[in-house]
């Protein structure tokens, strides 16, 4: 077990392209996000099919506005998703090849690197979620014009344990990426150990993506519209301003039943399935180049030696 194959090029090139194939797939379906957001958030609006909301949206705030916040969006995403990739393979790494790959290690590791990614990037997200929402009607969230503006502005204006606003469901919500690597390392040791790597098409990442991340939202699904509405703020007349995981999720069982806890899944099922299969799709053909070039560059190194 080695601590420096925690800091090698393999583990960096995993990370570089989780994080690149999260911003290509993102940026593909982002307008599928900022429905989920406003099913999520705003209580003005009807639960519906995904796309009459994108139409509702567009006839009354503009085509702009399903791409609102995108940009810090992304910027948190590449962030979030470096420090996930390279936690995960790092700690992968440092168990060695020899030591046997299961299911239930997967879960472990995921985990793990799912907790590392929510202790620091989380303010990213608290950020984002009020950026995604600026100038809903009835929310009196304060105005930033950017990620960086959003961070210092909550914690001067709040305190900076704002930043950190949904902690408690964030890291039970490491279950979500967890359940999605172990199923995504699971069905790629199966077809790894029928087909060579090279021969796998990206259509073929893209299903196992997309099925491990259909099984993971469905699961874990009431904790994330939760975390939402905590980052966020809610407007529950009702409900105290400073309602904890318990509060609120037993206050929208009681107000909307156990159908207002899975309010805008449909939104989020196509969001994050989609996403999650392009991105997954993108890591490996990304970080399959990335390899290829430099192991040509490996072998041409050696040869000058020679």
């Amino acid at each position: 077990m080695g601590t420096d194959k925690l800091f090698s090029y393999q583990t960096l090139v995993h990370a570089v392209s989780g994080a690149a194939g999260s911003v290509v797939a993102m940026s593909t379906f982002y307008p599928l996000d900022t429905v989920r957001s406003r099913l999520q958030l705003d209580e003005h609006r009807k639960n519906g099919n995904t796309f009459v909301v994108l139409k509702e949206l567009v006839a009354e705030e503009g085509f702009g506005t399903l791409y609102r916040g995108m940009v810090p969006v992304l910027q948190s995403l590449c962030a979030s998703n470096f420090v996930y990739f390279y936690a995960f393979h790092g700690l992968k790494a440092t168990r060695g090849q020899k030591a046997t790959q299961g299911a239930g290690t997967d879960l472990l590791l995921a985990s793990v690197a799912g907790i590392i990614n929510v202790l620091t990037t989380n303010p990213l997200w608290v950020v984002n979620t009020r950026l995604k929402m600026k100038g809903l009607s009835g929310q009196q969230t304060q105005q930033y014009s950017g990620l960086w503006e959003g961070l210092l502005k909550v914690a001067k204006v709040e305190g900076i344990g704002k930043l950190w606003s949904g902690m408690t469901p964030s890291l039970l919500l490491v279950s979500n990426p967890a359940i999605q690597f172990m199923v995504y390392e699971s069905l790629k040791r199966r077809l790894h150990s029928v087909y060579k790597p090279e021969n796998i098409s990206g259509l073929v990442y893209f299903a196992l993506g997309a099925t491990a991340k259909a099984l993971a939202t469905v699961l874990t699904y009431p904790l994330q519209l939760v975390q939402a509405k905590l980052r966020h703020g809610h407007s529950y007349k009702d409900l105290r301003p400073d309602a904890g995981l318990i509060d609120m999720t037993m206050y929208i069982l009681k107000k909307y039943g156990l159908a207002g806890l899975f309010k805008g899944m449909e939104a989020k099922i196509l969001q994050t399935v989609f996403t999650a299969a392009l991105m997954f799709a993108a890591y490996e053909k990304i970080a399959g180049f990335i390899m290829s070039v430099l192991l040509v560059h490996h072998k041409g190194a050696i040869k000058m030696k020679h």
